[in-house]
């Protein structure tokens, strides 16, 4: 367990006392909420920098298949070798 010193404005203090948030388990309840708040906030970053990426076409079953027997035979020519 770890204890916490922090200091607030006096107003601000009493106002939170007042309305009960400043006992231990409404502290945590609120950095679990602003914690997993953060975490969502994170996810649509990442998924807007995903978006800003261009994605290279989708190949065609054919077009796998060349690649597949152009990579087969570079790997036997090398093993050749």
């Amino acid at each position: 367990m770890t204890t916490l010193t922090i200091d607030l404005p006096d107003e601000l203090a009493k106002a939170a006392q007042d309305a009960g948030l400043l006992d231990r388990d409404s502290i945590a309840a609120m950095l679990r909420e602003n914690l997993r708040r953060q975490g969502v906030d994170e996810l649509f970053q990442a998924m807007d920098r995903m978006g800003t990426v261009d994605t290279p076409p989708v190949m065609s079953p054919e077009e796998i298949t060349e690649e597949l027997r152009r990579m087969r035979a570079e790997s036997r020519s090398q093993n050749a070798r």
